[in-house]
């Protein structure tokens, strides 16, 4: 795989992507052990996602998934879905929020959203609106580990330096969400993270992420 070299800041800066990610091996691997890991998963979970889907629809107006717009590696767009954890104005709301957004760049993110559920703000602090992403690993849209997927409307923003976080099949979880993801602001850091993913990668990376992402899942540390 090619790095890029782009400027940033005035800053030539090159992502350089693991040696592995060349290697037919390492991937294949990873493609197996994660499409067996989410299929289990999804089998495992499926009562539960049964009894959220109710308390949903029971809950608030509006369907029980909420579609996402994603970019994928090589700049390909792709939906994938999630268990809806906002209420159905959110996307009219959000103009009305931005003077509050806590992450500069394009990512809009506030803590106590007015726009999350009651519902929304448990499933979304043990990650469980995420679970119906695991549909995309299994069609090979996600990884379970990759960089996190911008929405077409983060990604018409990103600059060139940005961008490079797309070398790589993005991921349900990632680095920054095992690396204090609730406390980082700087979108800026944010990358730098997904860029030490890719230079640093190997299955091995993808284990520890894994463990520390089920530990930040049962500690309730997501918003």
């Amino acid at each position: 795989m090619n790095a890029r070299v782009v400027e940033f800041e005035q800053v030539e800066v090159t992502v350089v992507p693991s040696r592995y990610w060349n290697s037919p091996v390492q991937l294949a691997l990873k493609r197996i052990v994660e499409f067996a890991l989410s299929l289990t998963a999804l089998l495992v979970l499926s009562p539960l996602c049964l009894l959220l889907a109710i308390a949903i629809k029971l809950t608030s107006r509006g369907p029980i998934f909420f579609k996402c717009n994603w970019i994928g590696q090589h700049e390909i767009p792709f939906a994938g879905y999630k268990f809806r954890s906002m209420v159905m104005n959110a996307d009219e709301m959000k103009a009305d929020l931005m003077a509050q957004n806590e992450m500069n760049g394009p990512v809009f993110k506030i803590t106590d959203d007015p726009r999350v559920t009651r519902l929304g703000v448990w499933m979304r602090r043990h990650s469980l609106d995420e679970i119906p992403q695991l549909f995309s690993v299994l069609k090979g849209d996600l990884s379970l580990v990759g960089p996190r997927p911008p929405l077409r409307t983060e990604y018409a923003q990103f600059t060139k330096w940005e961008k490079q976080k797309l070398l790589v099949k993005p991921g349900i979880t990632c680095l920054w969400q095992v690396s204090g993801r609730n406390s980082i602001r700087d979108f800026g850091e944010w990358i730098r993270l997904d860029f030490e993913y890719i230079s640093n990668w190997w299955i091995g990376l993808d284990a520890i992420i894994l463990l520390k992402t089920v530990r930040e899942v049962l500690a309730g540390s997501g918003k």
